[in-house]
């Protein structure tokens, strides 16, 4: 393909994972509501509204979350796509199997923060007060944070399926990102401090897994490395014996 026809199929298959976004979101806004409940029945609190069109947008953030996530196997998939004329038969075959694995870490990411993150978080912050103030929460700043506490940890959580595609095509290497590593702990703590709340805490909290998250693609990147060379090597003494 020429550069144009590569620009084309990029944009065809950007339309399409839009589309099916947009799909999902109106199809997630009719069960909205329920989502709503489910997410809200167990705070101690009770949640304000300052506007008419607070609800809305609340409404607007669930249902992009749920959406964005419905959309991951698709958006995957078109990348896949997309690449698939630059593959060996056999790197599709493994390449494909990074799909599912994308839709289950991120699911995996948002259930780590909203389950495990945001009660730490959301319970030391409110200890601060010491009963020195009344809590008031409203429903949008509420669902900000309750925002900032999940969805960046359901794509960080991707961290390894997206190293681990990339080593596969020999885009990366796992020793460069050895020998890199203190610039990339520094940028995941710069990342820690800018979705979580301005608190120590807050910040030890998510540094921590994304630390281990790094080390563990790391680590995963190195093993599909060395298969892949160990599989090379064996492919040259076939040749040379022949």
């Amino acid at each position: 393909m020429h550069i144009v026809q590569h620009l084309e199929e990029l944009r065809k298959r950007i339309i399409i994972t839009f589309l099916v976004f947009l799909l999902f979101l109106v199809m997630v806004f009719v069960y909205v509501q329920d989502i709503y409940h489910v997410l809200v029945k167990d705070l101690p609190f009770k949640l304000a509204l300052l506007g008419p069109s607070d609800i809305l947008i609340v409404y607007f953030m669930i249902a992009s979350v749920v959406a964005i996530a419905a959309t991951i196997p698709v958006g995957a998939h078109q990348a896949w796509l997309f690449v698939r004329p630059a593959l060996t038969p056999k790197e599709r075959k493994v390449t494909i199997t990074y799909i599912p694995a994308l839709f289950i870490l991120f699911v995996l990411g948002i259930s780590f923060g909203y389950y495990i993150l945001l009660p730490l978080v959301l319970n030391f912050l409110m200890s601060l007060s010491n009963d020195m103030f009344n809590t008031f929460f409203t429903t949008e700043k509420y669902f900000q944070f309750l925002l900032h506490m999940t969805l960046p940890f359901g794509f960080l959580f991707e961290l390894p399926v997206v190293m681990l595609f990339l080593t596969s095509l020999g885009i990366i290497n796992p020793y460069r990102l050895q020998k890199i590593r203190k610039y990339a702990y520094f940028i995941l703590i710069v990342v820690s401090i800018l979705i979580t709340p301005p608190d120590f805490l807050s910040d030890i909290l998510v540094s921590i897994p994304l630390l281990l998250l790094y080390e563990g693609s790391v680590s995963l990147s190195k093993f599909v490395y060395k298969r892949q060379h160990r599989a090379k090597e064996g492919n040259k003494d076939v040749y040379e014996s022949i």
